[in-house]
């Protein structure tokens, strides 16, 4: 099933599920599936993110063009809040967020298209967060925006204060400070 949100482009997936009492068996990505929904993307890359604490916010990350990416994200484990920001120049979603709730029990997939900022909280402790993206990372393009900009307002469901981030992510500039590459 696909579901759109309020953004342009970034979708929700939830993936059928075939359980018995072994667990179960779920295609994740189907390219000739997603390119019949109008989702065309090649992956080059898989990454698979461990946060142990619950609390644990990462991003709001991008990729400058040459290496922009798309994103396919889920949670192999545990839970998390999954956020998307459009930052597309003359998008009038520009600034705009989503959040979906990505847990290992709801199966459910955010699709993220270049042009948007992307980034998480963990919910539940060990949540591990496994994603497609379509370029490869490339530092000279790697960029960030302060997870907790008020421009943008973004409802994490914590206390920012109580936010655990890495030193990149604490440092990152506000949306109204960086040229959006896109």
């Amino acid at each position: 099933m696909i579901e759109e949100t309020g953004l342009p482009g970034v979708v929700i997936i939830t993936p059928r599920r075939f359980g018995d009492d072994r667990g179960f068996f779920s295609e994740t990505w189907n390219r000739k599936v997603m390119k019949a929904h109008g989702i065309d993307v090649d992956f080059v890359q898989d990454n698979h993110s461990l946060s142990r604490s619950v609390g644990t916010v990462r991003g709001l990350h991008f990729q400058r063009p040459p290496h922009a990416q798309a994103k396919l994200v889920r949670v192999g484990a545990g839970r998390v809040l999954d956020v998307a920001v459009d930052i597309r120049s003359g998008s009038e979603t520009y600034g705009k967020w989503v959040a979906v709730e990505l847990s290992a029990e709801n199966g459910r997939q955010l699709f993220i298209p270049a042009g948007f900022l992307h980034g998480f909280v963990t919910l539940a402790p060990d949540s591990e967060l496994l994603y497609k993206c379509s370029d490869y990372y490339a530092p000279d393009c790697d960029g960030s925006v302060r997870f907790d900009d008020p421009q943008i307002g973004i409802d994490w469901g914590i206390d920012p204060s109580t936010a655990i981030l890495s030193g990149k992510d604490a440092a990152a500039p506000l949306l109204r400070d960086i040229v959006a590459p896109f």
